[in-house]
């Protein structure tokens, strides 16, 4: 049966993206690290089912997070209103896309999108991402560690400097985060059988903006909900989401993507090196960089960022030598920060810290040889950064992923410095501690 969703004209996906990770699942979309009206416009037009706004705003403070998704749902609202002007309607639904470890700037981003795109009937929490083993049953978060489901809270995650929590039970995280203004009682639980069941009739009397919360142990859950959720849509609701990456997938329903993960060499510029850029500090980064540096044809470059305020210049010279010489000599360069833990008097210094650092290996990027034939960004806000500022690009494709959860992008052909190159999203707290050794061998056409 066709559902009356799948009639309307030009049903598209539209992703806020709180750090460039969330095309962990997708493929074939276009990425935004701009969102001016022509910008917008160009990805609604897209061919694909949906599209990523890169608002980056995980690194941001709660004001300028709330500012920057404002301003890009005041723009997309002005796009959308001159598209149906032209007879060329667009049925959106909205992703605010984030953290599968629960970190990210909720409430936030979903009030001022509801102020913004609103009203809606309801918004959910799905924050499943089963590549990154996240799962949710009876409304408790897990991560599984080593095999055993563990809550969330009980996870370093959950100690974040800035988005730390406590609970693991959704209904609770949500009246954490809002301050009370949500009582866990008031929350909309979808239990498996809910969520594997008819979930039609509840969902079309959600209404009032009601927070739900959605239970997911496999993809085929979420495929199943989302069938649902997509005919409430068609018969008028109209809902907000807050999620991991796993419900895009079911949303989507994608094809297989173009080229296998296992073949993903093919994309190399020239079968040259590449590099490999490590901004991420959290255990398993860690883990996959000790690992990684083990194989041959490896050269370490640690920035000691202790150095990058006192002596930028004369260490970015450095680094930028080394990389070059290790180009040269058929070899990949692995440039990253100190390991060493950092406290901060507050959160304000934590962030201004990180944009420092931040800056500094966006000018590494920017000097990298121009020969180089892929580049591997390790952690969410660095491969935001890498997008955005190193290769300041104004949109790239998803080409597929290299592993579970690990986006590859490409460069336009137009790029004035690295046409064409595939450049690898690797979020920091996904993979198991091989992952980015395996992501370079790949790359360089090696079996694994």
């Amino acid at each position: 049966m066709l559902h009356e969703f799948e009639l309307m004209t030009d049903t598209k996906i539209i992703v806020l993206d709180d750090d460039p990770t969330g095309s962990q699942t997708v493929h074939s979309c276009l990425l935004l690290t701009r969102w001016d009206e022509a910008t917008l416009r160009e990805a609604l037009l897209d061919a694909s089912p949906l599209f990523f706004v890169l608002t980056n705003t995980r690194g941001m403070d709660p004001t300028r997070a709330a500012a920057v998704t404002r301003e890009v749902c005041w723009r997309l609202h002005r796009v959308l209103d001159q598209l149906d002007s032209d007879g060329r309607r667009v049925n959106a639904l909205y992703v605010s896309r984030s953290d599968s470890t629960l970190r990210g700037h909720y409430p936030v981003e979903t009030d001022v999108i509801a102020e913004e795109l609103g009203p809606f009937d309801a918004h959910f929490l799905v924050p499943a991402f089963f590549e990154g083993g996240r799962i949710t049953r009876d409304s408790i978060h897990y991560l599984m560690v080593d095999g055993v489901p563990t809550p969330v809270a009980e996870t370093e995650f959950a100690k974040d400097s800035v988005f730390g929590y406590r609970h693991s039970y959704l209904p609770d995280y949500v009246e954490e985060k809002t301050r009370g203004r949500i009582k866990a009682d008031a929350v909309e639980r979808f239990l498996l059988n809910d969520v594997r069941g008819d979930a039609l009739p509840r969902l079309m009397a959600l209404q009032g903006n009601r927070c739900c919360v959605v239970d997911a142990e496999c993809q085929a859950d979420l495929d199943h909900f989302a069938d649902h959720l997509k005919q409430a849509a068609g018969q008028g609701k109209r809902f907000l989401f807050r999620s991991g990456a796993s419900l895009l997938t079911a949303l989507a329903q994608l094809p297989p993507q173009p080229v296998a993960a296992e073949a993903m060499a093919s994309y190399v510029r020239d079968g040259k090196p590449g590099a490999v850029v490590v901004g991420s500090h959290v255990k398993k980064t860690t883990q996959q960089l000790a690992q990684l540096l083990e194989l041959p044809g490896v050269v370490a470059l640690e920035i000691d960022v202790d150095r990058i305020g006192p002596e930028r210049e004369s260490l970015l010279k450095d680094v930028l030598a080394q990389a070059e010489a290790a180009h040269a000599g058929g070899q990949t360069p692995v440039i990253y920060t100190s390991r060493v833990e950092r406290t901060f008097v507050d959160q304000a210094t934590r962030l201004a810290f990180g944009e420092q650092v931040s800056a500094f290996l966006m000018a590494v990027v920017q000097g990298l040889p121009r020969t180089l034939g892929f580049l591997i960004s390790k952690g969410g806000i660095t491969s935001n950064d890498v997008l955005s500022v190193g290769l300041n690009l104004r949109t790239s494709r998803v080409l597929g992923q290299i592993l579970p959860g690990c986006s590859v992008v490409r460069c336009p052909k137009d790029h004035p410095r690295y046409p064409d190159m595939p450049v690898v999203i690797f979020p920091g707290n996904v993979g198991g501690e091989d992952a980015l050794a395996v992501a370079l061998k790949r790359l360089s056409g090696k079996a694994v």
